[in-house]
Parts: structure tokens; C-alpha cells; sequence
């Protein structure tokens, strides 16, 4: 787009030095250095060198315009293909996980792994206690002020509708990813707002940090001083099979009749 607006100026000021130079005429000399200051035809021809100088710049002055212009249309088309890129990215990942059998491998990170934690009861567990189940995971913290609450509660429901439905049971487990403030007390008071089979696990700091990291959740506090701080985190669910091998993830945008359809989906497929 810059190339054609420059071009288009650089065969402006050539037209007019070939207009300059045509019919044999040649460009005017230069006024004595003496005349510069002077009344007389140093005046006169600075007088039409101005004129010249002004109709320059107000001709150049639509090229420079539309060169803006154009930047802005060119600059906003952009900006849009790469949010419809960044959109359909992040829909062939989806489409791509959801395509995935148990056991098979696209040639990703493998999404699971071992863990030891305490439950919302200060007993340990680990990864090896939800064999035999289908378990859906949830990391978030308790003092999150409305997303945790709201896709708990999502969960809750979720799993309620799929034992009504489909007469399946699958086991959630809120874990959280703030662990300086989650204390086991903290998780017990709080799971129990929101079903009583929900299952709350917390532990050391390097114990949350290995399964948030075998698990690809991201989490960061914030920067404030003192104990009133916010986590930054992924919203993500976690189905598991009963062989604790990963199924699918449901982000944000699902609510809960897609949800639960969505897990009956893939335990009538995996049978």
C-alpha cells in the first residue's frame, strides 16, 4: 500500500521535470547572489518559486490523504483476518481434541498425570483414588469473586442432569491453585456450597504447582500487596475416563444442558 502511494508521488515530481524540459528550453539560471535581497527580479522570481512551492503542496496534500486513508482500511481488514484466524485456531483445536479416542496420541503434551494432594477431609489423595471413575476436574480458588462460583455451580448442575438423563455417575473435584489461603478448612466450607459430592483437594505449593502443570492450567496471583489478591487461572473442565486418561475439556461457553449432553456424548462413546 506504501509503495503505490509513494510511486504515485515520485511520478508526479517527474512529470513536472519533464514538463520543465521539453521544447528545448532550459531550466532558468540561479539570481545573482546579489539580487537575493533585492527589490527588482530577485524578488519576482522568489515570488514564483512560492507560488510553485504552494501548488506543490496543495496537490500533494489528497495523495497524503488517501495514503492515511488506506492505512486505516488496510490496518482495520487486518486486525479482523487475524481475529477470524485466532477464532478458527482455536477451533480446530477443539474439534481436534474432541476427535481423539482415549489411548490415542495426536503427538500433543498428554494432558493428566500423577498427583498427591489432601481432600476438602485433610486425607491424601492421589491420582490412583479416581480409577474406576469418570471425574471432571475444575481449578480455580475460593476467594474468586464471581467465574469459580458461577462454573461450580454450572458443574454442579451438569452432573445432576447427567445421573437424571443417563442414570451415569461422574465424580467433580474442584481443585484449587491458590494454596497460601486454601487451607483444607477453607476447601471443606467451600465445596460444600455447591453439591455434596463435590470433592475439594488443595496442598503445598509444589504439589498444586505439579498437578496444575500436568494438567496445562495456567495460573498467576496478582500483584497486590497483602492477603486480598485475585488469581488469574484457566476456566477450563477436565473429563476424565476411568482409566484417569484425558477425553475432553469444556471451556467458559458451555452451559449446562451442553455440558452434561456433552459428557454423556463421550461415556456412551467410550463404552
Amino acid at each position: 500500500m506504501f509503495g503505490a502511494g509513494f510511486l504515485g508521488r515520485a511520478r508526479f515530481f517527474a512529470s513536472d521535470a519533464s514538463a520543465a524540459t521539453q521544447g528545448g528550453s532550459k531550466p532558468p539560471a540561479p539570481p545573482p547572489a546579489g539580487s537575493a535581497g533585492g527589490e527588482g527580479g530577485g524578488g519576482g522570481q522568489s515570488g514564483k518559486s512560492e507560488q510553485a512551492d504552494a501548488g506543490k503542496a496543495v496537490r500533494g496534500g489528497p495523495v497524503s490523504w488517501l495514503s492515511f486513508l488506506l492505512l486505516l482500511v488496510t490496518g482495520g481488514g487486518i486486525i479482523v483476518y487475524y481475529d477470524k484466524e485466532k477464532k478458527r485456531h482455536i477451533e480446530e483445536l477443539k474439534n481436534r481434541t474432541s476427535a481423539v479416542k482415549p489411548g490415542q496420541s495426536v503427538g500433543t503434551a498428554a494432558i493428566g498425570g500423577p498427583f498427591k494432594l489432601l481432600n476438602h477431609d485433610g486425607k491424601p489423595v492421589t491420582e490412583k483414588d479416581f480409577m474406576g471413575k469418570w471425574t471432571l476436574f475444575y481449578f480455580g480458588f475460593t476467594h474468586c469473586p464471581d467465574i469459580c462460583p458461577d462454573e461450580l455451580q454450572k458443574m454442579a448442575a451438569a452432573i445432576d442432569k447427567i445421573k437424571e438423563k443417563a442414570k451415569l455417575d461422574v465424580v467433580p473435584v474442584f481443585i484449587t491453585v491458590d494454596p497460601e489461603r486454601d487451607t483444607v478448612e477453607q476447601v471443606r466450607d467451600y465445596v460444600k456450597e455447591f453439591h455434596p459430592d463435590l470433592i475439594g483437594l488443595t496442598g503445598t505449593t509444589d504439589e498444586v504447582r505439579q498437578v496444575a502443570r500436568a494438567y496445562r492450567v495456567y495460573y498467576m496471583k496478582t500483584e497486590e500487596e497483602g492477603s486480598d489478591y485475585l488469581v488469574d487461572h484457566s476456566i477450563v473442565m477436565y473429563l476424565m475416563n476411568p482409566e484417569m486418561k484425558f477425553v475432553k475439556f469444556y471451556g467458559k461457553n458451555y452451559d449446562t444442558d451442553s455440558l452434561a449432553d456433552g459428557i454423556i456424548k463421550e461415556i456412551k462413546e467410550h463404552k
